[in-house]
């Protein structure tokens, strides 16, 4: 094959694949926007409450992100069948998906309602809690019509289907906006409910995304002949069985990273409402900007999936890595901003002096570590394609929790680096999984092709 015919052919792929992800990627901004839109609005009111909600958000997000890594299950196994053309495979998807992602969300709320009082335990200032709990009751009670937006979601993107998700999150997020305007502040005929506010516009809007989502992939054409999927009963143990082993270990994954960042808060409220809070705005801003690869991860696991099913190797590898390489150069120009706007982007959270001071050095850390994070959530993806979860999981709970959060604990409170060796530690994580991620899918996609061969 000439370089030129095998240019020609990264360049068709890096096409067509972003034309796929772009929505998934503003879906997914739209999703993170939500928990952004309620870190401004509340730190508006002070920096209490804002460490509050970070707190909150990081006990609620550990859950949240698993039961969203449970329902990345759907994704390959329907482009898998789609790229097979079986579509009876397609309804059992989604029939087994969604039972399994409902169970899933009412056994996280159930979790969070008996194990809300943790949050006194763990070393945190007692004005903080106070407020933090009454708003982590709310914003849970969203995660079960979070697991139902994500059923479809999903099911719809394994069949290449990414921007009615977008859509609904672009129009939602909006109306979370609004909501908050009116339910912290107290506008008009609505009552003045603080940061509990953020809590109900969070609910009702995610509320919102279910049905929306649920009614396009009822009612929408395309979809008509999947329609017997949106029922309960007739399971098969089998197929339950394989997609719990696909999204245990993917929620894993989630749960093992966002832990890691929710763990790193809390060593941030050891130090102090003040670094706890500049902790907040900067991982609010590195969310936006991982979430905008998680969306290149996405299409990466629908386009390895399709040719998973079609058993197509070279196109395996020439999609996953062009998705990687475009999460390289989004993920470069968002370090760039990060770095020069290190004072400017945490001025748009909050206007305390002694906020912006300590927020400021750990952006520019944030930026460094752009690169690392845009690399190994887009491989993540990649392998989720290949149905290869529970050695990614064990990658990211080793460069996490064994080096990772020790080393961050050691140069914060050991080496006298504060909040900044807190973040040294995460950035260590970050490289170490990316290295891993990407040597896992170059020796698994190589091996899969000879598979294919046999």
């Amino acid at each position: 094959m000439t370089a030129l015919t095998k240019t020609q052919r990264y360049t068709a792929e890096a096409r067509t694949s972003f034309l796929l992800a772009y929505p998934v990627m503003i879906s997914m901004l739209g999703q993170v926007m939500t928990g952004v839109a309620d870190s401004v609005m509340i730190g508006w009111t002070g920096a209490i409450p804002l460490a509050a909600s970070s707190l909150a958000n990081s006990f609620f997000g550990v859950l949240l992100f698993f039961g969203i890594g449970v329902t990345y299950a759907m994704t390959p196994l329907v482009a898998e069948a789609e790229g097979a053309n079986q579509p009876q495979k397609i309804v059992d998807c989604l029939r087994h998906g969604l039972i399994i992602n409902i169970v899933t969300g009412l056994l996280l709320t159930l979790l969070v309602v008996f194990g809300q009082n943790a949050l006194w335990h763990i070393g945190q200032p007692g004005e903080v809690v106070e407020l933090a709990i009454p708003y982590l009751l709310i914003v849970t009670y969203s995660i079960v019509p979070t697991m139902v937006f994500q059923t479809f979601r999903q099911f719809a993107e394994g069949m290449q289907h990414t921007r009615m998700a977008m859509v609904v999150m672009i129009t939602c997020n909006i109306l979370n906006v609004v909501l908050n305007y009116l339910l912290i502040y107290g506008i008009w005929i609505f009552p003045e409910m603080g940061m509990n506010g953020a809590g109900w516009a969070t609910f009702i809007s995610r509320v919102a995304m279910a049905v929306w989502m649920a009614l396009y992939v009822y009612y929408g054409k395309y979809f008509s002949k999947y329609r017997a999927g949106i029922a309960f009963g007739n399971y098969s143990k089998a197929l339950l069985n394989k997609m719990l082993h696909i999204g245990l270990p993917a929620g894993s994954q989630f749960i093992f990273e966002a832990a890691a960042f929710g763990f790193s808060a809390i060593m941030m409220g050891w130090i102090g409402t003040v670094p706890l809070a500049a902790h907040q705005i900067a991982i609010n801003l590195a969310t936006i900007s991982y979430m905008t690869t998680s969306g290149l991860g996405a299409a990466a696991t629908i386009r390895v999936g399709l040719f998973f099913g079609k058993r197509d190797q070279p196109a395996i590898r020439t999609a996953g890595f062009t998705l990687i390489g475009l999460g390289l150069v989004i993920m470069f120009l968002w370090g760039i901003a990060f770095i020069v706007g290190k004072t400017f982007l945490p001025s748009l959270y909050i206007d305390d002096t002694m906020v912006l001071q300590a927020a400021a050095p750990l952006m520019i850390t944030a930026g460094f570590f752009q690169l690392s994070d845009g690399t190994q959530v887009v491989c993540a993806g990649a392998l989720r394609g290949l149905q290869d979860v529970k050695i990614p999981s064990l990658l990211i709970f080793i460069a996490y929790w064994i080096f990772a959060l020790p080393i961050g604990y050691a140069l914060a409170f050991h080496f006298g680096l504060g909040a900044q060796g807190i973040w040294y530690g995460l950035l260590i994580g970050l490289t170490l999984t990316a290295s891993a991620m990407v040597w896992r899918f170059h020796w698994l996609s190589k091996k899969i092709g000879q598979i294919f061969y046999i």
